[in-house]
């Protein structure tokens, strides 16, 4: 081929490299456009389009939850097996069925009947603080106008929250109403999450060529190092998180028991829930557990705020860091805004899953400033940076 026919290719291939890059930009400029100028029509749509992938969202999440006990059990429990991977999927699909069947029929049935006995209870309780509270004022001689103002809405506060819940509680816990609203959600969600796990195999050299098809192998390589960090902080945080408030909840019911605090079931399931929050965790599940001890048994109460103490600084100082170790990497600041961020934007989700995303965003902008001053000559100071030899 003539030398000149060789350049000339070679800058129509710039040109047409140029000319796709912007035209992406300007299709990316008008389509931010059109977001920000009809965002509740996109905001409606992207629900529905949610609503129609949900189950295989929750599959998703299934199987992402249940690959790492799947890998343990293939690579540990069934390696010299010739169908190992089908024992370790029908293992970890049982055991994740017994863990149901208990919550079923053990944890669920108890705070179930918590509730019910609460909410039935309610008045009595609201009288017997109303006593108490005129008791302590009348002993240390204290105005009661104010604190019987507060008690009042407080007591109001809580009697509506009681009915609400009595009158929901029959639909929750009617196993016929969701059985009839989710049993074909749930169905697909499980057999999705199974055939997931079974052709992971092919599923991610299928993403990995459509990546290395599309987009030049520089950056092929460096978005599938980004993929692989980012599953190694998520499986880390979640499993850790899990396996840390499940401990947490275990360790609250026991300690319910020896102090003798009401609805101890109840009680060390909100606790065990909420803690899967960083941070914020056990203040939020301490406040509605105080909420209601404070009505049943004040005294009560005060026990079940010490015991939340040293359930946060056993969890925060020992425990935690001894399951989570340092799996994302993050100073206390940046985990306050990833939790006050992403809970505004995505409420509960948020919370959980704001963190390790965070920390994810955290290590790519580590990288890219660290490339920037390796470039410049320079380390964080601005001071030159020695050759290297």
């Amino acid at each position: 081929m003539p030398e000149h026919e060789d350049r000339g290719k070679k800058k129509w291939y710039i040109l047409e490299g140029h000319f796709i890059s912007l035209l992406v930009v300007l299709l990316l400029a008008i389509l931010f456009y059109v977001g920000l100028t009809h965002f509740d029509v996109i905001a409606v749509r992207i629900k529905m389009f949610t609503k129609v992938l949900s189950p295989f969202i929750a599959g998703f999440a299934i199987a992402y939850l249940l690959n790492t006990p799947m890998c343990f059990f293939e690579r540990k429990l069934y390696k010299n097996s010739k169908y190992r991977r089908v024992l370790a999927i029908t293992t970890v699909y049982l055991l994740a069925l017994a863990v149901v069947v208990i919550l079923l029929n053990l944890i669920i049935p108890q705070v179930v009947q918590s509730i019910t006995d609460l909410a039935a209870n309610m008045q009595t309780y609201l009288n017997s603080l109303d006593a108490l509270v005129g008791d302590l004022s009348e002993q240390f001689q204290v105005e009661d106008d104010g604190i019987s103002e507060m008690l009042g809405s407080y007591q109001d506060l809580m009697s509506d929250l009681s009915k609400k819940v009595t009158d929901a509680l029959p639909q929750i816990v009617d196993v016929g109403f969701a059985v009839g609203n989710g049993v074909i959600s749930g169905i697909t969600a499980v057999i999705s999450s199974v055939y997931m796990l079974a052709g992971k195999d092919r599923l991610v050299p299928q993403l990995k060529k459509i990546m290395y098809a599309s987009l030049p192998k520089r950056r092929a390589d460096w978005l599938l190092e980004v993929c692989s960090q980012a599953n190694r902080i998520f499986v880390g945080f979640i499993n850790g998180k899990l396996i840390d408030s499940a401990i947490i909840g275990v360790l609250c019911f026991i300690l319910c028991l020896i102090f003798r605090i009401p609805y101890p079931m109840l009680v060390s399931v909100i606790v065990g829930v909420t803690n899967i929050i960083p941070f914020f965790g056990p203040i939020i599940g301490a406040i509605p557990c105080l909420m209601i001890l404070v009505i049943v048994d004040p005294w009560a109460a005060l026990r079940f705020f010490a015991l939340v103490i040293g359930l946060q600084q056993f969890d925060g100082n020992i425990l935690g860091p001894k399951i989570l170790g340092d799996s994302t990497g993050l100073s206390a600041i940046w985990v306050l805004i990833a939790i006050v961020t992403c809970g505004g934007l995505f409420g509960f989700p948020g919370m959980v899953l704001g963190v390790p995303t965070f920390a994810v965003l955290y290590s790519l902008v580590r990288e890219w400033v660290n490339k920037r001053l390796r470039k410049k000559g320079i380390d964080g100071n601005g001071k030159p940076i020695d050759p290297a030899p």
